[in-house]
């Protein structure tokens, strides 16, 4: 037997992870001298996380230790259970390298039991969209082997793309190079990013313009959109009236779209930064597709 785990990074609101039944580890974050816990919106203050950030606040973001994971795990392996974790890009934390450690020292007490982990190769609803796909199937029977398979190839086919309004934050977290975070600055630029093959980020194009940045995220959506069974997700990091046009956009595209709109959390916020807006969606492939 074995349950399905994910972690808050994939930004599945909190209503629809208990929908679906699903148990997921909260990723920490720290600004103004206080550390929390991502919960995926359920008492999440976002107002006061970007109003700070806005403010001067400089958030971090921190890795588990290894300590953290054998607390999580340990519960579920002693109950018997094993573990199929679906989890964010492991290029993009250095977390992963602790979950390992503790596993290696979890197989000491518990030989008999496992954590398989599925890498997205993505973060936020990128990875969200493949754990709510995976967890309808493990609803409906599926087994882990069967989920697996089903992700080696689902996940190829998800399309992000997102544009950041300044891209001193990615400098700042080590997810853009100093280089062209300034030049990218100076130059007015608004790279629109996604996600490589080694599923860290890299940029697709550069838009220059606030409106010509939301047209060219809907049209993305409106010329590649092929799994319309999914949702398509439309995130903004505290700038909702350029969510909701978005949506505005890509519904008068493709009607038959099922839009989510949905906040960035302040895991992702504290890399990406308010003014940050995006799409996840299905397609017949990734931007850039998986080795």
């Amino acid at each position: 037997m074995s349950i399905l785990l994910c972690d808050s990074n994939c930004e599945l609101w909190h209503t629809r992870l208990s929908e679906l039944g699903l148990d997921f580890i909260s990723m920490p974050y720290l600004y103004g001298g206080e550390e929390y816990a991502y919960d995926c919106g359920k008492n999440t203050d976002f107002k006061k996380f970007y109003d700070a950030v806005r403010g001067g606040t400089v958030p971090k973001t921190m890795a588990l230790n290894p300590e953290n994971y054998k607390e999580i795990l340990s519960k579920y392996f002693a109950a018997g259970e094993d573990v199929l974790y679906i989890s964010f890009s492991h290029a993009m934390s250095g977390t992963f390298a602790q979950l390992d450690k503790a596993l290696e020292e979890l197989k000491e007490e518990y030989p008999d039991r496992k954590c398989t982990v599925f890498n997205t190769n993505s973060i936020s609803l990128g990875a969200g969209i493949q754990v709510e796909a995976a967890a309808e199937l493990k609803k409906n029977g599926a087994s882990d082997g069967e989920i697996l398979e089903f992700l080696k190839e689902f996940t190829n086919r998800v399309a992000v793309y997102f544009v950041v309004d300044n891209l001193m934050h990615l400098k700042r977290g080590g997810r853009l190079s100093g280089a062209a975070a300034v030049a990218g600055t100076l130059l007015g630029l608004k790279p629109m990013l996604t996600f490589n093959e080694e599923g860290g980020l890299t940029v697709k194009e550069k838009i220059v313009g606030r409106k010509k940045v939301l047209k060219t995220l809907a049209d993305k959506v409106i010329k590649e959109l092929t799994g319309a069974e999914y949702n398509v997700y439309i995130i903004d990091a505290d700038c909702k009236e350029d969510g909701d046009e978005l949506e505005k956009l890509i519904k008068e595209g493709r009607p038959e779209a099922k839009t989510v709109r949905q906040i960035v959390g302040p895991v992702i916020g504290s890399h990406c930064g308010p003014g940050t807006v995006g799409v996840i969606f299905i397609a017949d492939k990734r931007p850039i597709e998986l080795k």
